[in-house]
Parts: structure tokens; sequence; C-alpha cells
């Protein structure tokens, strides 16, 4: 495993005054940064703030939001609530892991450009089956709509990594 730059991390740290009171918004935006919390950012945290790593971790496995094992570039989410289950979204699950060659119980793509995610709800009923990719939101989504949505997230990523290496 690579080793951790701790600079972003400090930078946020310092930002909210080295306050331990302030540890919900400092992990928000540390993970934001690193996109999940590795077990030596917790303890790099805990140790900014003066308060013990178990404090840090307690938090961070609490609250459903964070994660303590890596993520990739873009959250796939599929309702999986009521409503999306009786409109197909399983069939929607299974498009994904075979568009993302996902075996198993592997969220992850092998390239961590993605990861999927089933969820409870999303509150988009009404538009059921639901996927959020990132902040955007698909609704009434098939199997070849989402494959297409994915092509279409790929096909940027490619574009914007060939920019980089003209630079």
């Amino acid at each position: 495993m690579e080793s951790i730059n701790f600079d972003k991390a400090g930078e946020v740290v310092k930002a909210y005054n080295y306050d331990a009171a302030k540890l919900i918004p400092i992990l928000q935006e540390v993970q934001e940064e690193y996109r999940w919390l590795p077990e030596e950012l917790i303890s790099f945290i805990a140790a900014q703030l003066k308060i013990s790593p178990a404090k840090v971790y307690g938090v961070a496995t609490f609250f459903s939001h964070f994660a303590l094992s890596p993520k990739g570039k873009h959250i796939i989410k599929v309702c999986d609530g009521t409503a999306c289950h009786v409109k197909k979204s399983t069939a929607i699950i299974d498009a994904i892991k075979r568009k993302l060659n996902l075996k198993g119980e592997q969220v992850n793509s092998q390239d961590m450009l993605f990861t999927l995610e089933a969820v409870a709800c999303v509150g988009a009923c009404g538009i059921a089956p639901v996927v959020l990719v990132g902040e955007d939101v698909y609704g009434q989504v098939t199997p070849d709509k989402i494959v297409q949505v994915l092509d279409e997230v790929i096909k940027k990523e490619a574009g914007a990594q060939s920019q980089a290496g003209a630079k």
C-alpha cells in the first residue's frame, strides 16, 4: 500500500483550529480529499486533535457516510428500496456489475474509477428505479440506460486523462 501524504489532512485540522468538537466536519472534509479514512489517517487526525484514535474511529464507524475502505472516484448508488426493487433495480445492479466486471462481493472497479453501492432509499420513488452517479440523479433507469451513463463517464475520464497527459 502506498504511503499517505498527510498535508491536506493537516490543513483541514488546522482550518478548524485543532478543535476536537469539530471532528465530524473535519472527517467529512478529509474524506472528501482522500475518498476514504484509512487507519493511518484516523491516527493522524486523533494526534492532531489530542484525542484517542478510538474516539475518531467510533465517530467514523457510527455514521454510514464515512468509508473505512477505499472507494472509487465515482460512487454509483443504486436505490433498492421498495419502489425501485419492484421496478427491477436488481437488473440494474447486475448490468453495472457486468459492465465493471465486478465479481462476487467486489464493489470497486479494478481501476478504482467506480464504487457500486446498493442503498435502501434515495427518496425519489416517483422516478423509480433511481441511480445516483456521484451527485447526478438518473430516474426510470434501465440496464441499457445505466450502461450508457457509465460509458459516458468512462469516455469523459479518458478525455481528461489524455488532456492531463498532454500538459
